[in-house]
Parts: structure tokens; sequence; C-alpha cells
């Protein structure tokens, strides 16, 4: 996934440790939504589209996902709580 890459790549730059437990950390998000599916809070958009948030350092890392018509977990969009996202 992108998203992943360039979270990955950005806190490499600044320490290859920050970026294994970066990685590790939406991993276990993910992880997580396998066994939980509705624990992210609902979007309120009527699109089914939740949110997980997942705590790292002084921020948290945003994992954006849904639910297909066989109820697999899609991972839409993953970003870092301190990013500008306009």
């Amino acid at each position: 996934m992108a998203d992943v890459e360039r979270l990955h790549a950005f806190f490499y730059e600044k320490s290859p440790v920050a970026a294994a437990r970066a990685a590790k950390t939406i991993l276990d998000g993910a992880g997580l939504l396998q066994s939980i599916p509705d624990i992210g809070r609902p979007m309120g958009d009527d699109t089914g589209r939740r949110e997980l948030v997942a705590s790292f350092a002084s921020g948290a890392f945003v994992l954006r996902y849904m639910r297909d018509n066989n109820d697999t977990i899609v991972i839409i969009r993953v970003w870092h709580s301190k990013e500008n996202r306009t």
C-alpha cells in the first residue's frame, strides 16, 4: 500500500528504528481489524467506512477501512495524525 510505504520512508529518514516501530504499529492495527472488524469508529456518512486510531509516539496512525461484499476488511487509507492532509 502506497500510504504505508510513504510513512515508512518518512520515518526511516529520521530513524530506521522508528520506521520499524511505525510499520509494526500499522500492521498490528490491521491485524486487530481482522479479529475485531467493528472496533473502529463509524465515519457517520452511511458509506460503511470506519476509522481505527492506533497510538504511535506523540500522535497516532489512522487506518480508514470498510468491509467489501465478502466481509473482507479493505484498508482504504493510512496516515499519521500529525500529517497536513490539505
